[in-house]
């Protein structure tokens, strides 16, 4: 299985760390996406993915980032890639569930990401909260030369089959495994398997039966079982094709 993102970076996990790799592994655990989102936290990326070979380091500047300092957060940012081993650009986007008045800084900022991410040709990591229409109508307005993810996706099945046909991935994480989770198992039940990943999203989401404690990158067998049982098919069946998915969007090796 591929972990499509998680932030094992965490001070959740200093002192484990590699007792969660560890697990990882023994849960059949191939690959882990390691996701930056800030200046930060993107150096953390860079420092932990060049100690252990399980990670593949992207770098991005999440919504929360977007000050009236943005744009120079984002040259920063550009410097700091130049040259270094990614796999994506993100996680970025919109969110506005804790209010909009950073509205336009998050839009700008979102844009100029993406618009690296088609110069350099990397996918792009997407997280989206509260604003499903700017953002299906950014990522559309750069007619498909964008390509990319929607993470830990939390929308409804009509929107996942629109941001399919702009040639995004869907991904989806602990969230599917809630019980009353009516909208993402619908997702999860319906979208063409060639377009799904699995996530964790680690340390935050852990899926039943760990909901409410710290998630790692292990527990990613429970959410492509409860995905398996979803499509009536077989956890191998979902691994290898969420693999293989993870494999084609980010060139991994």
């Amino acid at each position: 299985m591929i972990d499509t993102h998680s932030h094992l970076f965490e001070e959740d996990f200093k002192d484990d760390l590699e007792d969660c790799i560890a697990r990882a592994i023994a849960n059949n655990v191939k690959k882990i996406i390691l996701v930056g989102f800030s200046l930060e936290t993107n150096q953390l990326v860079l420092e932990t993915s060049n100690k252990y070979n399980i990670f593949y380091p992207t770098y991005g500047l999440h919504p929360s980032e977007a000050t009236k300092n943005y744009y120079n957060d984002f040259l920063k940012f550009k410097e700091f890639i130049n040259d270094k081993r990614l796999y994506a650009i993100g996680e970025c986007g919109l969110d506005y569930h804790y209010g909009i008045d950073n509205k336009e800084e998050q839009k700008q900022l979102f844009i100029l990401q993406c618009n690296l991410a088609i110069e350099l040709n990397l996918p792009i990591i997407v997280h989206s909260r509260d604003a499903d229409l700017d953002t299906y109508n950014i990522i559309k307005s750069f007619n498909g030369k964008l390509k990319g993810v929607m993470h830990c996706y939390s929308g409804s099945l009509e929107m996942a089959n629109e941001y399919i046909k702009l040639g995004f991935y869907i991904s989806l994480g602990g969230p599917v495994t809630f019980k009353n989770a009516r909208v993402p198992k619908l997702v999860a039940k319906n979208i063409p398997i060639d377009r799904l990943l699995i996530e964790t999203d680690c340390p935050f989401l852990a899926p039943t039966p760990f909901r409410g404690k710290r998630n790692e990158s292990s527990y990613i067998k429970y959410i492509c079982e409860e995905i398996a049982n979803l499509r009536e098919c077989t956890l191998l069946d979902i691994d290898n094709a969420t693999s293989q998915n993870a494999i084609n969007l980010f060139g991994l090796e």
